[in-house]
């Protein structure tokens, strides 16, 4: 049973780090100035992958 539920927590994870990545842009558009937008939007691509890897490595040992 836990699993179960530690994969789907593992999906769940991934699933925020893809969006983290691919909206980076829209979210960053958001909060931050014209003049934040491009290192903003890096930050947050490059904490999406790591949540992309982390979600991953989740469902690998799992």
């Amino acid at each position: 049973m836990w699993q179960i539920v530690l994969k789907f927590i593992g999906i769940i994870i991934v699933l925020f780090g893809v969006i983290f990545i691919y909206d980076a842009r829209i979210i960053t558009k958001k909060f931050f100035g014209f003049g934040d937008q491009n290192e903003a939007s890096n930050g947050l691509k490059i904490l999406g992958f790591i949540i992309v890897l982390v979600g991953g490595l989740i469902l690998y040992f799992i």
